[in-house]
Order: C-alpha cells, then sequence, then structure tokens
C-alpha cells in the first residue's frame, strides 16, 4: 500500500516544520504535503489522508476548511483564540479542534497518526467489502452453472447424437452442409469437454474444503489439549 500523505496547511511555516519533525520520531512517516493558506486554493491536494489546518488569515478559514469539510478525511485545527475555535466548531462540526497547550504538538501529531491508520484501516475495509462483493458474484454465478449442468448436458447430447445421425447418411446433403454439421459436432463435444471440466474442478474443491476442514479441527483438538 502507498505511503499515507498528510495535508498540512498554515501561514507559519515554523508550524508545518515543527509538526513533521516531530512525526519523524514515529515509527510510520508519512507523506507530507505543505501548503500555505495562500497556495491552498491553486494547489490544492486532492489525495490526503488527514488534513491539519494551523494558523491563518481570517478570511482564508472558509477558503480552507470548506472544501475539506466536503471530503470523509479526518481533519485537525488548530485555534489560537476561542472565538476562532468557535467559528469552526459551528461552520464545520466534522473538524476536530485543538488550542495551544504545553502538550499541543505531541497531541496532535498522535491523534492524527492515529487517524491516518483508521482512515488507511476504512480504505482496507472498503477495499475486501469490494472484493468479497465481486466474489459473491462470481460465486453465484457459478453456482448456477453447476445447478444448470444437467440440463446443458442433456440439451449437448441430443445436440451430438442428432449430429452423428446427419453423418451417418452420406449421400443426403453437400460437402458444405456436411462440413459445417462436422463443426457444429465438434463444438458440442468442445463445450461437453468444458462441463466435464466443471465437475473435475467441483469434486476438487469439494476435497480441498474437507481437508481444510479436517485441519482446522485437529489444530482446535490441538489447542484444546493444552
Amino acid at each position: 500500500m502507498e505511503t499515507p500523505t498528510v495535508l498540512i496547511i498554515s501561514d507559519d511555516p515554523d508550524f508545518s516544520r515543527r509538526i513533521a519533525a516531530r512525526w519523524q520520531m514515529e515509527r510510520n512517516v508519512p507523506t507530507f504535503t505543505l501548503l500555505s493558506g495562500e497556495l491552498w486554493p491553486r494547489f490544492a491536494a486532492d489525495v490526503f489522508d488527514v488534513a491539519i489546518v494551523g494558523q491563518l488569515r481570517r478570511d482564508l478559514l472558509s477558503v480552507v476548511l470548506e472544501p475539506l469539510h466536503s471530503t470523509s478525511q479526518p481533519i485537525f485545527c488548530l485555534c489560537h483564540d476561542a472565538a476562532t475555535a468557535q467559528l469552526v466548531r459551528d461552520r464545520w462540526p466534522r473538524v476536530m479542534l485543538l488550542r495551544p497547550s504545553e502538550h499541543w504538538l505531541e497531541t496532535l501529531v498522535l491523534a492524527a497518526a492515529e487517524a491516518v491508520h483508521r482512515s488507511r484501516a476504512e480504505t482496507r475495509a472498503r477495499a475486501a467489502e469490494f472484493a468479497c462483493s465481486a466474489l459473491e458474484r462470481q460465486a453465484m454465478l457459478g453456482r448456477y452453472m453447476l445447478e444448470m449442468r444437467h440440463n446443458l448436458n442433456n440439451a449437448l447430447t441430443s445436440v451430438l447424437g442428432n449430429s452423428d445421425l446427419l453423418l451417418l447418411e452420406p449421400g443426403s446433403f453437400s460437402a458444405q452442409t456436411r462440413a459445417q454439421i462436422e463443426t457444429i459436432r465438434n463444438m458440442t463435444l468442445r463445450i461437453h469437454e468444458i462441463m466435464q471440466r466443471f465437475s473435475s474442478l467441483e469434486k476438487e474443491m469439494n476435497v480441498v474444503a474437507q481437508q481444510a476442514g479436517q485441519d482446522s479441527g485437529k489444530s482446535y483438538a490441538a489447542v484444546a489439549g493444552d
């Protein structure tokens, strides 16, 4: 999986540098995208895992927070005064607020790191859910094919039998017609072979499933015995 991206927007360069430097002490270090409030509208990053907003001019708050708030990603904002904090809380309730304190940097990095971890976990969960849905559709199609196998084999037997009967009458058809009948017969045999392969695969999968169940039972018994 790609390295997560942390977007930091602030008019104070030292704010961004301090966060990036502190994060280097963590085991997992993300990629940082550092922008000022004025650069954000022109170079807005469209892919990030967590956004951190620092000190901005009052007129840039809406410019920065409005598009961020419309995403589903976690957003942290460090507010230096109560009025700004109240404004952010009222207009953008999804933003997680922090106030300057002795340990604000430590708190911010730890909380943002956890948010990155959660965001990545949610992304993996969505991908797994999508993959599971695709597998369920494929399994449904496979079950339908297995259920219809008997009817299809009957139809193939009928086509093959009639083709053989027609080919037993050498003078009844032209060479071109006989060639077409032989093509039908050969393609019918090919489809029949494919259906036989489906049957073989079903048996193989059942054997594997039974073996896995037996191994799981033995492992459980061994653990219970310990």
